[in-house]
């Protein structure tokens, strides 16, 4: 059943989605690559730590509509010529099997993902340094790995008082007792598979040695968040923070850069407790610093790329909604995130928008009441909504979807895209073989049938290519869903929230 609702005009159907465009990522790609040029244009070689997600940023896409999850690799490719990649990866994260909470994979694991990724991209990976590095079996196993791959790996230790004891850090039993790594490029990326890798200090024990060889080396930052010419508030920086409540990330006025030129500009509080440490690094090995703020060491061209403002503001708000959701559902299985849930609540006050910001809530929500049971909401058009409820055979996501992709095809409810002879083996394996009672179909078995019911079911085909109009599409389930759901509606492109509720 579908219904049409007011709504803001943000999304439009488009071609095959229902993306509105507010970002260009053309201008992006040239006057993001033309100012990291002219940044290393002042040295003899410049080392640029990149921040964030090196592919598959999702959270770029969704707030900077028109911003490709791919765009960093992308803007790599431009440099090619000019660039080699090193990643840092702290020896601890190693150890303890930290988690890469995106993919569900260790950051050693993520770490050859990344660097096979990136050859496959063409561009060149030429070494990994393990920092606060220690001989323990998991560290020495990749380095085995990284060995087979081709890689050159470095060790770079523990200072003590780092980053307080600048006369420490700034001698042979500081940076000077960490390996010196051999690169080739005048651009060398600094990158890591998570935060806490290392980069920075990566990147200054570099400088430190460069300039005992003789070399003018730079330092520099690329990241996209937050953004430092929009305002404090701006709904782009607040769901920065709303992506960082993890590690509590905090927007704040960078103190030097107004001091400096009288100009706001946005950072964030890691940066800004860093800069006068980094400063005095930086007057140790060049005699004076070429920054007056951490703002001045960064290469942004966000804003100059955002073309309708009004779009991302719209996407952004819809993001930090999306985020609470999530934080609200991890403290209904797991626990322990109240404080990252006031935090949330905090930036939804700012932003001015509630739980029912979204417009696929209430409608999933009234359909749930309606019907007694667990029901999704999807929005396929601008104000047009579908819904699905758990039935005897469906799960609520596998309904909303099949009922998403009749009305996007414009086939009649009553026609079934899905013959019984596939169902009921299915079912048949879940309950008699799998021991699974009581099983709903869920969106996985739905999508698998329907594909096979293609062969002999002409609507079935019509109803799948309609898939890829689903690309930006906002969903609400009143009940938590498995990652597996999750996952594929993100993969279709679909943003969907749940309620923290099994019932």
């Amino acid at each position: 059943m579908a219904w049409n609702f007011p709504r803001l005009n943000y999304y439009n159907t488009m071609g095959d989605n229902l993306q509105k465009i507010g970002f260009d990522k053309d201008k992006y790609l040239k006057i993001q690559s033309e100012k990291i040029l002219e940044r290393v244009g002042s040295f003899d070689k410049l080392y640029l730590e990149l921040g964030g997600k090196i592919f598959e940023d999702m959270h770029g896409a969704r707030v900077l509509p028109g911003f490709e999850p791919d765009m960093k690799i992308k803007l790599l490719q431009e440099l090619r010529k000019k660039i080699e990649i090193v990643f840092a990866i702290n020896a601890a994260d190693i150890q303890q099997n930290r988690i890469q909470s995106d993919r569900g994979t260790n950051y050693a694991e993520h770490l050859i993902h990344l660097i096979k990724t990136l050859k496959q991209k063409d561009l060149y990976v030429s070494s990994v340094v393990i920092t606060h590095y220690s001989e323990q079996k998991p560290v020495l196993q990749l380095k085995r790995q990284l060995s087979k791959l081709g890689l050159n790996v470095y060790n770079h230790y523990v200072i003590p008082e780092y980053p307080t004891n600048i006369e420490l850090i700034m001698s042979d039993s500081g940076f000077g007792k960490n390996d010196y790594i051999e690169t080739i490029k005048p651009i060398v990326i600094v990158a890591g598979p998570g935060s806490g890798s290392g980069k920075m200090a990566t990147c200054m024990s570099q400088l430190y040695h460069e300039f005992k060889r003789g070399v003018k080396a730079g330092y520099s930052k690329f990241e996209k968040f937050p953004v430092w010419n929009l305002p404090l508030n701006h709904p782009v920086n607040l769901a920065y923070e709303a992506a960082t409540t993890n590690i509590m990330d905090k927007n704040m006025i960078d103190p030097f850069h107004l001091e400096a030129y009288g100009v706001s500009a946005v950072n964030y509080n890691r940066d800004i407790e860093a800069f006068p440490v980094l400063n005095d690094m930086f007057k140790q090995i060049w005699g004076e610093s070429p920054y007056k703020s951490p703002t001045d060491m960064g290469v942004n061209m966000i804003k100059e790329c955002i073309i309708n403002e009004n779009v991302c503001i719209e996407a952004s708000k819809q993001e930090i909604v999306r985020r609470y959701y999530k934080l609200l559902c991890n403290e209904y299985i797991y626990g322990g995130f109240k404080k990252e849930i006031q935090k949330l609540e905090f930036l939804m006050n700012i932003a001015g928008v509630t739980k029912e910001y979204r417009a696929v809530v209430p409608i999933a929500k009234q359909k749930a009441k309606d019907t007694k049971t667990a029901a999704v909401a999807i929005e396929i058009a601008e104000g047009k909504f579908v819904t699905g409820k758990a039935t005897e055979l469906l799960s609520a996501p596998a309904s909303a979807l099949l009922n998403a992709l009749k009305e996007l095809a414009q086939i009649n409810d009553s026609i079934d895209l899905i013959s019984p002879n596939l169902i009921v083996p299915i079912m048949e394996l879940q309950s008699k073989y799998l021991k699974n009672k009581n099983y709903l179909l869920q969106v996985y078995d739905v999508l698998l049938a329907l594909s096979i019911s293609t062969a002999t079911n002409e609507m079935a085909t019509l109803a799948l290519e309609q898939l890829p109009k689903l690309n930006f599409a906002q969903a609400h389930s009143t009940t938590i869903i498995s990652q597996k759901v999750v996952s594929i509606f993100q993969n279709l492109g679909i943003a969907i929230t749940c309620e923290p509720s099994n019932k």
